[in-house]
């Protein structure tokens, strides 16, 4: 009888390390969060870091706007703001004034004057460049969209090839996805993100299918 329970006892035991190795499995072959989102108001058919994300450095070629605590920096359609030793993706007040509209916008027309959106953002022509200014009252009609990105891939699945447990991967994700912001047209092109945080993912020894 002791015999019986002692077999039983390790089978079950077995049985609870295999689950657990599957869930480990389960939680390596995590799903790439890439920290972007689709802005799809008025057809504006864009990616974007989300409003709050982190990056290490701001993009090169970024305008800085404002000057002191109210300092910005512009790239891209994309407001960032000092976080500590890094930078905050925020939305701007209005009043801010940029020399040039981003890459993609929307023209749009509200009582028969032009407004520009992209990213969440609405601007006008003002004589210094264009003004970021508060939304429109009226629902607004579109009259000039701007052409869509091409189609991002699939989100991929990541597979460690060094037997990396969850917490690196994790680990290392978060650090090719701050890597990959840094990249030329990264923060305008979800497809060069996406292929950044690919490469750097590579070179950490993971495959991305």
């Amino acid at each position: 009888m002791k015999t019986l329970l002692r077999s039983t006892a390790a089978a079950l035991l077995a049985l609870g390390a295999l689950g657990a190795a599957a869930t480990a499995h389960a939680e390596v072959r995590a799903r790439v969060n890439i920290g972007m989102v689709f802005d799809n108001r008025y057809h504006h058919d864009h990616y974007y870091p989300a409003p709050g994300y982190v990056a290490p450095v701001v993009p090169h070629g970024a305008v800085i706007v404002g000057a002191g605590p109210g300092r910005y920096w512009f790239h891209g359609g994309v407001w960032y703001q000092p976080y500590g030793p890094r930078y905050r993706v925020v939305l701007p007040p209005a009043g801010l004034v940029i020399p040039l509209l981003p890459p993609a916008y929307v023209t749009l027309t509200v009582g028969g004057l032009p407004y520009y959106y992209a990213n969440g953002v609405y601007y006008r022509a003002v004589p210094e460049g264009y003004a970021v200014v508060a939304p429109p009252p009226e629902p607004v009609a579109q009259v000039q969209p701007a052409p869509p990105p091409p189609a991002p891939k699939a989100e991929p699945i990541i597979y460690p090839r060094n037997g990396q447990s969850g917490e690196q991967l994790e680990s290392d994700r978060r650090e090719c996805n701050r890597w990959a912001t840094t990249q030329p047209n990264a923060q305008a092109d979800a497809s060069v993100f996406n292929r950044a945080v690919e490469a750097c993912m590579d070179g950490r020894g993971y495959t991305m299918k």
